[in-house]
C-alpha cells in the first residue's frame, strides 16, 4: 500500500476515516490523498475572478473546504507523511474513481452513515457505486467508533471461488494491526447446513496460507448472508468486515447481485470490499 485516497465531506464519519487512513499510511509508510468534490450552481473552472464574486455563498464554501482540507494536511504532516489535497469542481456527474485512476491510488478510505436510512451521498454518488466500481480495495466507515489497529477482522467467503489473491490485502492489514482474522462462511441452500461440510471449503483454501496462524474458522447456517454476519458478530467480537466483490458482474456465487452494497450500507463497522 503505497498511496491512499481519502474522498471527504467533512462529515463525522469522513473525518473518522480520515483518521483511520493517517494511521493506516503511517503503518505503510504511505502517501496520502485528501479529496473534496464540490458541487457548484456553474462551471467554476471557465469562471474569472470577476465572475466568481456572483456567487458569494459558492466562494465562502470553497474557502471553508480550503481550509478544511488544509487542516487535514497538517494532520498527516504531524505524523512526517506525504500528502496531498484535491478540491474539484463539478456540475453533475462524479469523478472519484477516475481521479484514483489518474495518481494510481491502491486504496480508497471514506465515510457513510448508510445505516441512517439511505445512503448519503459522497460527492454525487453513492457508497454503492464505489464500491462495485473501485479496482481497488474499499474500507467505509460508518457510525460505530473505530477500534484501530484492528484486532479482529472477519472475512467472509464463500470460499468456493479462488480469492487467494484478494485475501493478501487482508494478511497484509491483518499484519501490520496484529490482528486475528476470523474466516466466516454462511450456509443459505437448505442442503448445506452441515458444519462439517461448511468449514471444508475453508479448510481447502487455508491449504494456500500455510504462513497464516492467528485465524478461526466459522460457519452459521442462516437464511441471507447478511444475517448470517449480524449473527456472528452478535456472539463474537469484530472490528472490520472484509469481502471479494465482482464489480459491476455480481459478486460471489454465494452473495446477491448488492450484498457488498447491502453489507456496506447497514453494518455499522467499517467493511473492507475488495474487487477480484
Amino acid at each position: 500500500m503505497k498511496n491512499i485516497l481519502v474522498p471527504t465531506d467533512f462529515s463525522e464519519n469522513c473525518a473518522k476515516a480520515a483518521d483511520m487512513a493517517i494511521e493506516i499510511a503511517r503503518l505503510y509508510k504511505a502517501e496520502i490523498h485528501f479529496f473534496h468534490l464540490m458541487q457548484t450552481p456553474v462551471d467554476w473552472v471557465k469562471l474569472d475572478k470577476q465572475k466568481e464574486k456572483r456567487y458569494p455563498e459558492t466562494l465562502k464554501k470553497i474557502g471553508t473546504a480550503r481550509s478544511a482540507l488544509r487542516e487535514l494536511e497538517k494532520k498527516a504532516e504531524l505524523e512526517n507523511l506525504k500528502c496531498r489535497t484535491f478540491l474539484e469542481y463539478h456540475t453533475g456527474e462524479i469523478h472519484i474513481l477516475k481521479h484514483s485512476g489518474h495518481f494510481n491510488h491502491d486504496f480508497i478510505i471514506t465515510g457513510s452513515s448508510g445505516t441512517k436510512g439511505t445512503v448519503r451521498e459522497v460527492f454525487g454518488s453513492n457508497v454503492e457505486k464505489i464500491v462495485r466500481k473501485s479496482d481497488v480495495p474499499v474500507i467505509v466507515v460508518k457510525e460505530d467508533d473505530i477500534n484501530f489497529p484492528f484486532k479482529n477482522i472477519v472475512f467472509v467467503s464463500d470460499f468456493i471461488e479462488d480469492t487467494s489473491n484478494t485475501f493478501k490485502h487482508v494478511v497484509s492489514i491483518a499484519e501490520k494491526c496484529d490482528a486475528k482474522i476470523h474466516l466466516l462462511r454462511i450456509n443459505t441452500e437448505s442442503d448445506s447446513n452441515s458444519i462439517g461440510l461448511g468449514l471444508e471449503p475453508i479448510r481447502k483454501f487455508l491449504e494456500k496460507f500455510p504462513e497464516l496462524k492467528n485465524f478461526t474458522m466459522n460457519v452459521y447456517n442462516e437464511m441471507t448472508v447478511e444475517t448470517g454476519i449480524n449473527s456472528y458478530l452478535k456472539n463474537n467480537s469484530g472490528d472490520l468486515i472484509a469481502m471479494c466483490t465482482h464489480g459491476s458482474t455480481g459478486f460471489l456465487s454465494l452473495f446477491s447481485k448488492s450484498i457488498a452494497e447491502g453489507v456496506a450500507n447497514h453494518s455499522s463497522l467499517p467493511v473492507m470490499t475488495i474487487k477480484i
